[in-house]
């Protein structure tokens, strides 16, 4: 699928019609296990979430690997206030106009370079940031680091353990296999690697009537 503007509060996204290896519709397919086969993660609704790939400006092993971004403000909102201004968020819709409320992205080729491991700890980190009310809004923690608790550690300590709970229940091979090739590989398996790529959404100031 390609994202395409169709006005400045809303874009919709259209199918991807490529050959070659379509990476954000594989990695749609093993989020949707993960969301089925564990129950931390039933909460989430795979329909509402657009999964998106990032081109990194580097090619280097550091930096970030994958986004959520929310598509509501806390608690749901639509709107929020920030130095005394009113906005809202750009919305984003499916061709039959269903809107998705978060959008996963991940960063290519940087996050096909790490580990297994390292890539599946990835996508659990990032499905856990959506708030358990599935409202468009993240998971907040008590405290002032809302978005990963006190500890980084602790967080990424919780998600080997999720991945190891997948794992345990057996899923299919088939969904993670790809995750063992690196981006050069998985090109010269398939001749190229396609996907979903979204705009950022944006930002838009609310005036009053």
């Amino acid at each position: 699928m390609d994202g395409t503007t169709s006005s400045p509060h809303a874009f919709t996204l259209h199918a991807v019609r490529q050959d070659g290896f379509n990476f954000t519709a594989h990695m749609r397919t093993l989020c949707c296990d993960v969301t089925r086969r564990l129950p931390a993660m039933s909460h989430v609704q795979m329909e509402r979430v657009a999964v998106t790939y990032c081109q990194a400006r580097k090619r280097v092993s550091h930096g970030l690997y994958a986004a959520l971004t929310p598509m509501r403000f806390e608690g749901g909102e639509l709107t929020t206030v920030r130095h005394g201004q009113n906005y809202t968020c750009q919305r984003l819709f499916d061709e039959s106009g269903h809107e998705f409320l978060y959008i996963l992205s991940f960063y290519l080729p940087r996050f096909l370079q790490i580990s297994l491991n390292e890539k599946l700890a990835t996508v659990f980190h990032e499905l856990w940031h959506i708030g358990q009310a599935f409202d468009g809004d993240i998971r907040r923690h008590e405290g002032r680091c809302y978005v990963h608790s006190h500890s980084q550690a602790e967080y990424d300590q919780q998600m080997q353990v999720m991945v190891d709970a997948w794992m345990a229940r057996s899923p299919p091979s088939h969904l993670y296999t790809f995750l063992q090739f690196d981006f050069d590989q998985l090109r010269r398996r398939y001749g190229r690697v396609i996907g979903t790529k979204i705009p950022h959404p944006k930002l838009i100031p609310v005036h009053a009537a």
